[in-house]
């Protein structure tokens, strides 16, 4: 048993989803539970659709939601040959319960809404990939992942019910495999004690793989990307960088910890839990080596690990009776940022101020304000990058900041991170 998680990237038109499937065919007698994303920047769209509707700007979400469904169902045509097969009553059902999302009054909150539309990428793809596969000689089965992953309430966010899965898995998914050696299930999504459909947070889907890696007890997961492995900085922002043939479970935690978008921080725990190693491939060339994520490798042939987040914010909270920031302001003020489910890049305090690095969300930033501003002045700058280099070297520091002003920097034995302004 294999686990493979295909992205967005590798479904982006139609010659792609027809090369994922001769991806496939190259595993004949494999069983595969295959792990499929929305495709291309559906994910995207769906948001917008999400934010117009909750904005009450229901004519635009519902021109944009037509928008997804024309581009859907003009992919599943060209894959199919005609409107006459039974994915478009499928594909036309999911629309019907979106455009009933659309009817209603926004009473609930922001994040429910998003996670009853944009989830929607997930079961669109995987319905149309999956009825493709059965007409191209690649049988398998479609599976509804909101009938197998509970979670929890928290929209946008959801905690797993290991235990319930689990069980849903074994009942539910192992004897499928009995008529088929394929499976093609969502990633990103799951559903509530009350049949409401929730997402695991953005880029959920390399974590639903090691989900069902964990449950299956499966030999191995593979994410397959439009690159050809692992590398050591994201090729888009940076020149010259090189693919790491095998790195550790920890090391890659550090990286994603540190905000690359590589792996999803997540997907680490339930393989390393059960010694699966997770394979980065390229679905462009599978023949190439890829990088293999394992328990133990060796850190001294890693080149510098370069991560760099942009759109970052500087806020610098200060006691306005110039009162130490003990160890319970700073314990006050953690609470509230957990709260607000702002989360801290980069973070040190002085005697009486304490200064983090978070990501530009305004919304949250606005909030993160009004609730501190009754005990403490607020100093912000916007436009910041935060730099982080692993196994760094001097030199290599002066290249990547010139021509920059370090507003905060940290170091370890390994790592530095540097809050920088153009």
């Amino acid at each position: 048993m294999k686990v493979f998680k295909f992205g967005g990237a590798s479904l982006e038109s139609v010659e792609r989803i027809r090369q994922v499937a001769q991806i496939i065919q190259s595993f004949p007698d494999e069983k595969l539970l295959i792990v499929i994303s929305a495709m291309g920047k559906t994910t995207n769209e769906l948001e917008k659709v999400a934010q117009n509707f909750y904005l009450r700007k229901r004519e635009i979400a519902a021109q944009l939601l037509y928008n997804v469904e024309q581009h859907h169902l003009s992919v599943a045509e060209a894959l199919l040959g005609n409107r006459q097969h039974p994915l478009f009553t499928q594909l036309q059902q999911f629309f019907t319960e979106a455009e009933w999302t659309l009817g209603e009054k926004p009473l609930r909150t922001y994040d429910y809404y998003y996670d009853q539309l944009v989830g929607l990428g997930e079961l669109l793809s995987t319905a149309i990939v999956s009825a493709y596969f059965n007409t191209a000689g690649v049988p398998n089965t479609w599976l509804d992942v909101r009938d197998v992953f509970r979670t929890d309430d928290n929209f946008r966010d959801a905690n797993i019910d290991w235990a319930y899965t689990q069980k849903q898995v074994t009942e539910k998914v192992v004897p499928l495999f009995s008529n088929t050696n394929i499976v093609i299930a969502q990633g990103f999504i799951g559903s509530t004690d009350q049949n409401e459909s929730v997402t695991l947070g953005r880029e959920g889907s390399d974590y639903s793989a090691a989900v069902f890696a964990n449950m299956l007890d499966a030999e191995s997961q593979t994410i397959w990307k439009d690159v050809e492995g692992l590398k050591n900085a994201d090729p888009k922002l940076f020149p010259n960088t090189v693919n790491i043939p095998e790195i550790s479970f920890g090391e890659v935690i550090e990286m994603a910890y540190y905000g690359a978008q590589v792996i999803h921080p997540k997907t680490i725990k339930p393989l390393q839990n059960k010694q699966i190693p997770l394979l980065v491939k390229c679905f462009l060339d599978k023949d190439l080596p890829g990088t293999v994520i394992k328990e133990t490798a060796d850190v001294k042939q890693l080149p510098p690990i370069i991560v760099l987040k942009r759109n970052q914010v500087l806020i610098t909270i200060t006691s306005k009776d110039y009162s130490f920031i003990t160890e319970e302001k700073i314990s006050d003020i953690y609470e509230v940022f957990h709260r607000l489910k702002v989360k801290i890049n980069l973070m040190q305090n002085g005697a009486i101020s304490f200064s983090s690095c978070i990501d530009n969300n305004p919304e949250k930033i606005e909030l993160l304000i009004k609730t501190l501003h009754t005990d403490f002045k607020i100093a912000y700058n916007e436009g910041l990058e935060l730099l982080t280099v692993r196994y760094y070297h001097d030199g290599l520091l002066q290249e990547l900041t010139n021509h920059h002003t370090v507003l905060l920097e940290q170091r370890s034995r390994v790592t530095v991170q540097r809050l920088l302004k153009k």
